[in-house]
């Protein structure tokens, strides 16, 4: 079959979408209202809280929830089949990740840009709060200190792709001078700084950077993971618009360029999906594709962390309420359009079915490098761009996700540890200072005290990630429902997803349980058994606050 076909069909669905789908979502269900001030004036500060444009706000938002997950996962998920991978992630954005993409920054903005944790404690209870806090934070420290360790990897086995990632850096320096201190024309500034990072993807090939094999006594992957945390540090305590804003901005530019690169090639060398619809000839040990492909391909059709950036910093930053649709909903057709390329590279980029199925050997092969490698094969093939350049393009993809992710995802740590400041009134850890340096030090000790000198111990608790993200959006999208029906509005459109979504997550809960208990990792085994006395604690917290609106409704009706 050909891969037109796929791009066809996905685009076109995400895009009806968007178009119509998320206009109904914002007219009818989320009300959006741009008469009411959004936080962004209300708290403006210029550092947290800044009033953005919103194409620059969705470059912000698209690049930070984007990260290396909607890569990996369905690199990974197509292992069971093209159309399994295909289905979720064009549906789930569509229906899943769009509404609760959305839907978090509008909950957010509608209660002071109060991140969805604290937000709990508010429309659901201080118990359900507590627990989600935990979520959460657990959620954000298997971000924080594996992405440290995908970079990492990336730079180290793709030389050619440390200039173009660590130049993107000085480039969105520049590009924040330009916007808010200059006043620039944004689109001239935006053209010469797309021009300027894809300058620096061709001239990397002929500059290699490496690190040496030791240094001060550490290796080169631990090295880059030291200067990742600390460059991450830093871009977490500056302003908003002098880094943050700027280089997700330009960032997401650039990599939507190369998604245009990489779908025009396959329009011109209409390639062949060699993979089956439904793979029949499954490696040994694959686990069973329900409920395990909900939750390996989470970024792409639905993910919890997304509702940690909307509510974090995305509403911290939106003008008005209106935007909120095209940041929030348009952000996960962003996503999701990332994901159907992967799924594209990853089952169209190969020559043969036996060349796919010596990659595909096991389950949880794949990820980035048949997305690196079949990408950049269609890409030579269809606009007949240099194969090591193509390689470099999409690991500098690959890597700039990851990055700014990672960038977001300190800062949300942070705030995590200043609204538990708040909530328990720690007057020393409210302070930026004080709680970087927290969410610093608890991703290194993972990192290091787990992993050992190579610095990769993020990876031990990585395996737990996809479940845990799930459950953080069902209960997301839970907090989102118990709104609703506070405000007297069809919750459907939200309880739907959330019901399908928490079940999916909690029979994978389960079936990892069961897994950890035969391979005796006792480590996994207890942190799966707290994750699910989490999950059902939340969930039992917010069904109850369910029932108390609707008894109130039925009161009223009385």
């Amino acid at each position: 079959m050909s891969a037109i076909v796929l791009v066809v069909l996905g685009l076109g669905g995400m895009a009806l979408g968007y178009i119509f789908y998320s206009r109904f979502i914002a007219k009818h269900i989320y009300q959006l209202n741009d008469a009411i001030p959004t936080p962004a004036h209300e708290f403006e500060d210029g550092v947290d809280f800044v009033p953005t444009n919103k194409f620059v706000l969705w470059g912000h938002h698209f690049t930070s929830v984007a990260g290396a997950a909607p890569i990996v996962g369905p690199a990974i998920a197509v292992i069971w089949g093209w159309l399994p991978a295909f289905l979720w992630v064009t549906l789930g954005t569509i229906f899943f990740a769009g509404v609760h993409d959305f839907g978090a920054i509008w909950a957010s903005i509608r209660n002071r840009a109060r991140s969805v944790g604290a937000l709990t404690g508010e429309v659901v209870g201080k118990r359900a709060r507590t627990v989600f806090m935990i979520v959460i934070f657990l959620v954000l420290l298997m971000v924080n200190a594996v992405f440290g360790v995908v970079i990492a990897g990336l730079l180290i086995d793709n030389p050619s792709s440390v200039i173009p990632v660590w130049g993107a850096v000085l480039v969105a320096l520049a590009i924040g001078q330009l916007i808010y201190r200059a006043k620039a024309n944004l689109t001239l500034i935006s053209i010469i700084g797309v021009v300027v990072l894809y300058a620096m993807i061709y001239i990397g090939p002929d500059y290699p950077i490496t690190l040496p094999e030791t240094v001060f006594g550490l290796n080169d992957k631990a090295a880059w993971i030291i200067l990742l945390f600390v460059y991450a540090a830093i871009a977490s305590l500056l302003p908003v618009w002098m880094l943050l804003q700027p280089r997700d901005y330009i960032n997401g530019l650039q990599l939507f360029v190369g998604l245009i690169l990489l779908y025009a090639a396959v329009f011109i060398a209409n390639p062949t999906v060699v993979v089956p619809a439904i793979n029949p000839d499954l490696p040994p040990n694959t686990p069973s594709m329900i409920p395990l492909l909900f939750v390996t391909i989470a970024c792409g059709a639905i993910s919890g962390f997304h509702g940690l950036v909307a509510s974090g910093t995305t509403s911290k930053q939106l003008n008005k309420e209106s935007d909120a649709r095209f940041v929030g909903y348009f952000g996960a057709v962003g996503e999701g359009a990332l994901a159907l390329a992967t799924i594209v590279a990853a089952t169209a980029g190969f020559a043969t079915l036996g060349d796919w199925q010596q990659v595909y050997h096991a389950y949880g092969q794949g990820g980035v490098g048949a997305f690196v490698n079949g990408g950049a094969a269609i890409l030579s093939q269809g606009v007949g761009i240099n194969p090591q350049v193509s390689a470099t393009m999409l690991t500098v993809m690959a890597a700039l996700f990851a990055g700014t992710t990672m960038d977001t995802g300190l800062r949300l740590q942070r705030y995590i540890f200043q609204e538990w400041a708040e909530i328990y009134n720690i007057s020393w850890m409210n302070k930026a200072l004080p709680a970087t340096l927290l969410s610093v030090g608890t991703c290194l000790i993972l990192a290091f005290g787990a992993g050992g000198a190579d610095g990769s111990g993020g990876l031990l608790i990585w395996p737990l990630f996809g479940t845990t993200n799930q459950l953080l959006a069902g209960l997301t999208l839970l907090v989102i429902a118990v709104m609703l029906v506070r405000k007297r509005v069809n919750s459907f459109y939200v309880m739907a997803p959330l019901v399908f979504l928490l079940i999916m997550t909690l029979a994978a809960l389960i079936m990892q349980l069961r897994g950890f208990y035969l391979a005796k990792d006792w480590f996994l085994f207890g942190l799966d058994i707290v994750v699910l006395i989490a999950a059902i604690l939340v969930t039992l917290e917010c069904i109850s606050a369910l029932r108390r609106e609707k008894r109130k409704l039925k009161m009223e009706a009385v």
